[in-house]
């Protein structure tokens, strides 16, 4: 999808008009190179905007108008669809589902023409284009994770692939010890929208933002192995940078098998999230 079809409804901070000035001055502000399908990005403005991930740049693509109410009304109809679904079954869920949840039941409410074209422009539009740049592991809004590929972790109301994610996390709990667990797994392309969405949503409409901290959807790695851990009896700290001072993630350093995703100089254009684990599943 031509991104212009989303990016016609935003502003780029206050100084960029259009949607072609706010990818020039994107790639301005950094060298690109190319390693594999990632675009690896360097430079003092680049780092700044990972280590400074909450704050908004010049240069950041934001929803407003017309496209900011439909940004409202999206989250608060996936939100009330969580609620009714349950939180691990959100997890799994597929948008051809969600749509005939929404359709069914009149407390969730049916996706408009209007939400359902948003939710297509939002998955289609390339997440380089905020500032994301890793590569897209699930092609189509419609994917629906397989059950027969999952198996829900006892005590986290999570899911994890029962290949190279399941072995992995088990071993870690070998070694680490119980006072280390699972924060989040599998995550479907309507769990990775509401949390990208809803990010951006809280950030004032801020799709760049967003993408600093939650992947943008389709572009999750929790599509494709990857999961988080995080300390027993830590709460929201887990997902902080105070969970790489705990003596849990000072064990899993330790351990020469596991690698994290995003750490402080990644090349995806996220913040350090020394909470997410690597998984090398399919690629």
């Amino acid at each position: 999808m031509d991104r212009r079809t989303l990016l016609k409804g935003l502003v780029v901070g206050t100084a960029i008009a259009s949607s072609q000035n706010a990818l020039a001055a994107n790639n301005a502000l950094a060298r690109v190179a190319r390693q594999g399908n990632v675009r690896i990005t360097t430079g003092k403005k680049y780092l700044a905007k990972i280590i400074n991930f909450n704050q908004h740049f010049s240069e950041d693509i934001i929803l407003t108008g017309d496209k900011f109410e439909l940004l409202s009304l999206v989250v608060r109809r996936l939100t009330r669809l969580r609620s009714y679904v349950g939180y691990g079954n959100f997890s799994l869920l597929g948008f051809d589902q969600a749509r005939v949840y929404a359709r069914r039941f009149s407390k969730i409410g049916a996706f408009s023409k209007q939400e359902e074209r948003f939710l297509e422009e939002i998955f289609y539009t390339q997440a380089s284009d905020y500032g994301f740049y890793g590569t897209k592991v699930t092609d189509s809004l419609t994917y629906t994770v397989k059950q027969s590929d999952i198996t829900k972790i006892s005590g986290t109301g999570n899911y994890l692939f029962r290949d190279a994610s399941l072995k992995l996390y088990e071993k870690i709990r070998k070694d680490v010890g119980d006072s280390i667990f699972l924060t989040s797994g599998v995550r479907g392309v309507v769990k990775q929208m509401h949390l990208f969405l809803a990010k951006a949503l809280h950030s004032q409409g801020n799709l760049s933002m967003a993408s600093r901290s939650l992947a943008p959807p389709g572009y999750s790695f929790h599509a494709n192995g990857d999961f988080d851990v995080g300390k027993v009896g830590y709460g929201m700290r887990n997902f902080t940078d105070d969970f790489a001072q705990t003596e849990e993630y000072k064990h899993l350093r330790e351990l020469n098998y596991v690698q994290i995703r995003y750490h402080k100089n990644n090349p995806y254009g996220v913040r350090y999230e020394p909470w997410h684990v690597k998984v090398n599943r399919l690629t």
